[in-house]
C-alpha cells in the first residue's frame, strides 16, 4: 500500500510524526508536508506563483506552499500511484463547520476531488490538558487500520477526531457520526480599531449524535464527508 502523508501544522510538527509512526508498518509512506505551520488557511491554494519544495531526505518534502499545495504536488509529482491520502495528526479538533477552515481537512478534500481516497484525523484538545503523542498513536492505530480496508465511495473522504479523557486507556470507542452544521461561538473584543476572537470553542453547540456532541463525550469521531453539493429535492 502507498501512502501519502500530509499536515496543516507543519513538516516538523510531532501530530505528522506520530501519523508517520503508525502509518509507517501499514504501507510505503511518502511525506509532503508545508514547511511552515499552515494551520486554519483552508482550502487555499497556490496558482500564479512558483512553489518553492525542499527535499528534506528520501521521501520526505518541505513544500512552501499551503496543505492543498501539498495534495496537489505530492499525487502529480512524488506518489501518483498512491493507495490513500492521510492529513494529521492535527493539533486540535475539526469538528463540525471547521472541515470549511482546516488546512488538514483540505488536504484530504483536494485528494478527495482528484480521485484518491483520503482522510484527515484531528485530535481534539481540553484546554490547560496536555497531549500524549505516544498514547494518540496507540489510540488511533485500530482506527486507521480499520479505515484503510473499508469501502470508501468515490467523491467522500473520512473525517476523523480523537477525543481528550482524562484517563490513560489505549482502546476507545468509535461512532460513525454526521458532521456538526451548528455554527461556532463567534465573539470578539474590541481593543480599539482591532478586533480580537474570542469565542469559546469547548463550549460551542453540540448537535445530539453528530461529530461535536460524540467527540465531547469521549468517543473517536469518524464522519464520511461528501464532495457533492445539491440542492434539497
Amino acid at each position: 500500500m502507498k501512502l501519502l502523508v500530509t499536515n496543516d501544522d507543519g513538516f516538523d510538527a510531532p501530530g505528522i510524526a506520530s501519523l508517520a509512526n503508525v502509518a509507517g508498518p501499514l504501507g510505503d509512506l511518502v511525506v509532503v508536508a508545508p514547511a511552515l505551520p499552515q494551520s486554519g488557511i483552508g482550502h487555499q491554494v497556490t496558482a500564479y506563483d512558483p512553489i518553492l519544495v525542499a527535499a528534506d531526505d528520501t521521501n520526505r518534502y518541505r513544500v512552501h506552499g499551503t496543505p492543498a499545495d501539498c495534495s496537489r504536488i505530492g499525487l502529480r509529482e512524488f506518489l501518483p500511484d498512491a493507495d490513500w491520502v492521510i492529513a494529521g495528526i492535527n493539533n486540535g479538533g475539526n469538528l463540525g463547520v471547521d472541515v470549511y477552515m482546516s488546512g488538514t481537512v483540505a488536504a484530504a478534500r483536494e485528494a478527495a476531488l482528484l480521485g484518491y481516497r483520503a482522510m484527515a484525523v484531528s485530535h481534539y484538545i481540553v484546554r490547560d490538558r496536555p497531549l500524549d503523542w505516544a498514547l494518540t498513536e496507540r489510540r488511533i492505530t485500530p482506527i486507521l487500520k480499520m479505515l484503510l480496508e473499508m469501502d470508501l465511495p468515490q467523491n467522500h473522504f473520512w473525517n476523523v477526531n480523537l477525543p481528550h479523557p482524562t484517563h490513560d486507556r489505549e482502546s476507545l470507542p468509535h461512532t460513525f457520526c454526521d458532521v456538526d452544521s451548528g455554527p461556532l461561538d463567534v465573539r470578539f473584543e474590541r481593543q480599539g480599531d482591532h478586533y480580537s476572537y474570542s469565542g469559546d470553542y469547548h463550549a460551542r453547540p453540540r448537535q445530539s449524535g453528530r461529530d461535536v456532541d460524540v467527540c465531547f463525550d469521549g468517543h473517536i469521531a469518524i464522519s464520511k464527508v461528501p464532495l457533492d453539493v445539491t440542492n434539497a429535492r
